[in-house]
């Protein structure tokens, strides 16, 4: 059976013997045998998966209704449409992108966000490290790249952003050695694959010899590649935190009209893939088993008050998008036209399943729920309450991601200090402000519910040993993004409705007509489907061995 959040909170996983530092698979456990016999079983050839990060079901129901000759409506007019999918908490995009990939939640698979600490690994740039103290950040963002303001990452291609196709597509070589945790045992870096501790459907389908791709927003995500570091062969991931050219402002994410240009490179990727080349059309290649991209645009427009003239997020009541989101809605729906168009230039229509879904929603979808609360106040306060309580002594918070989830890892990782942290965030206020920018005050640090300590593991299904999960899990109110100032009115990363229910279209050219499955689901079932559908062993994957997890029921 696969995992619903409350099932992991009473369930304790086995551990898989990782070591404490990395946790991760070593590249000779992953099953090597050709899987050859399965294949005959295969659905399709060729399985291309689009993420549209943000995107509700809601938003695909009302897209379709109002758009009933659309791309989006096609899918769901030759597919499965599973109406009550929900991402893992957090519903991150790390945790959510490597959920879809390896069938695993953030116990399991040991990612609990894109950027977070780990108690066991030594600090960025450590060279001496038998007289090191463990504990560090371990940010796989835009931060670990070579250069994290060029669009190639700091590949150096002239031309910019006009030739960012000629990346290269194997972006482990983009990441910035001093800017990756150490590991204590071996003294050496710890790239993203590497600290993934299951393996991906890319490692299942390139030991059955098969060719896979994929597109992303951050060289880090060469954490697809999983524990060998090799099962994508094609990953294009065009830095998205990069300064964008004139005349955009900021980084691709501050203006839609740049996040749809900075999309449109990953489209052109999944065109020429489509079309029997690497992802920069100049070099052939098979058409990949496995292959895809994420979409952006329809998250910064959720996310931003107002853009290219127009209002972000979604009118009053939260069901119908404004017109920047209608707008970024009409250029995803385009895009997916594109991309069917290639498949049915070069023959693959009839061999290639689509699955559409997200790596997470956002949060809230209705601009009346918004309280924007800063939480650097309410750290500040419980590192004054600490120091009071106990004198000499340093800030209690040694690292925290905050977006519309609060995880706070502790500099004293016992149960007390995580005890003393939930008291006083459940028992202070906060101020923050509203959509109109009127002052409000929240109650209990804007949390709903507070877990502590081993609460936590508990809550991921992992050890308390784990060097990896948060002291603190805050769940908070609806409607609260914690952030400084103005300027967001959305954002994921906790477990509420508006982050966590989002699309699920299991769709292709032998589906003759529209199904609905209303059974809950998770994203996580869509890496076993995938394996399934190239008829290939979903028990190949780690993470679907220990969690149990099905693919997704027959469509």
């Amino acid at each position: 059976m696969s995992y619903t959040v409350s099932q992991l909170k009473r369930t304790s996983f086995v551990a898989l013997g990782a070591a404490v530092a990395l946790g991760a698979i070593t590249a000779s456990a992953i099953p090597a045998s050709a899987d050859e016999g399965h294949r005959q079983d295969a659905e399709a050839k060729h399985v291309l998966l689009i993420s549209v990060d943000g995107l509700h079901q809601k938003d695909l129901d009302w897209y379709v209704k109002n758009h009933p000759s659309s791309s989006l409506a096609a899918l769901v007019d030759h597919g499965t449409s599973y109406t009550h999918a929900q991402t893992p908490v957090p519903s991150d995009s790390f945790p959510g992108m490597v959920g879809q990939f390896t069938g695993g939640n953030p116990g399991t698979t040991g990612i609990y966000y894109d950027d977070t600490y780990n108690r066991a690994l030594l600090p960025a740039g450590t060279t001496d490290c038998k007289n090191a103290t463990p504990g560090t950040e371990v940010a796989l963002t835009e931060a670990a790249d070579q250069d994290p303001l060029a669009l190639d990452a700091g590949q150096g291609l002239g031309g910019l952003p006009a030739s960012i196709l000629n990346m290269t597509g194997h972006p482990e070589t983009l990441l910035n050695p001093a800017s990756l945790p150490v590991d204590p045992a071996t003294c050496k870096p710890v790239y993203p694959h590497q600290y993934l501790k299951v393996n991906t459907v890319f490692e299942v389908a390139k030991s059955a010899g098969l060719t896979t791709a994929w597109s992303d927003k951050h060289p880090a995500y060469e954490i697809l590649n999983g524990p060998s570091g090799k099962g994508v062969d094609d990953l294009f991931t065009p830095e998205i935190n990069s300064t964008a050219p004139a005349p955009f402002t900021g980084d691709w994410t501050k203006d839609n009209a740049a996040t749809q240009q900075y999309d449109g490179y990953k489209v052109q990727a999944v065109v020429n893939e489509i079309g029997g080349k690497d992802h920069s059309g100049t070099h052939a290649a098979a058409v990949p088993a496995i292959f895809g991209m994420n979409f952006q645009s329809v998250s910064t427009a959720q996310k931003l008050p107002t853009s290219d003239g127009l209002t972000g997020g979604y009118l009053a009541g939260g069901t119908v998008p404004g017109p920047l989101l209608s707008k970024a809605l009409d250029y995803v729906d385009a895009s997916i036209g594109k991309l069917e168009s290639a498949l049915s230039t070069t023959g693959h229509t009839k061999d290639t399943t689509i699955i559409l879904s997200a790596k997470h929603g956002q949060s809230p979808m209705d601009p009346n729920q918004l309280t924007r609360v800063p939480d650097s106040t309410i750290i500040d306060g419980l590192n004054e309450a600490w120091k009071a309580a106990h004198p000499g002594s340093s800030d209690l918070v040694a690292f925290s991601t905050d977006d519309d989830i609060m995880q706070l890892w502790l500099a004293d990782h016992s149960q007390g200090a995580a005890q003393f942290a939930k008291d006083y965030l459940t028992s202070h206020s906060a101020a923050g402000n509203d959509i109109s920018t009127t002052a409000k005050t929240v109650a209990t640090s804007g949390l709903s519910t507070v877990y502590a300590g081993s609460e936590v593991a508990t809550y991921f299904g992992t050890k308390a040993s784990d060097a990896r999960y948060p002291d603190i899990l805050g769940i908070a109110q609806t409607g609260i993004v914690f952030t400084g100032g103005t300027s967001k009115i959305a954002e994921h990363g906790g477990a509420s409705a508006d982050d966590r229910d989002v699309p699920l279209v299991i769709s292709g050219d032998t589906h003759d007509k529209a199904r609905t499955v209303n059974s809950t689901v998770e994203t996580t079932q869509i890496a076993p489907t995938i394996l399934k559908t190239l008829g290939l062993n979903p028990n190949k994957l780690q993470a679907v061995q220990r969690e149990g997890t099905k693919a997704l029921p027959q469509h």
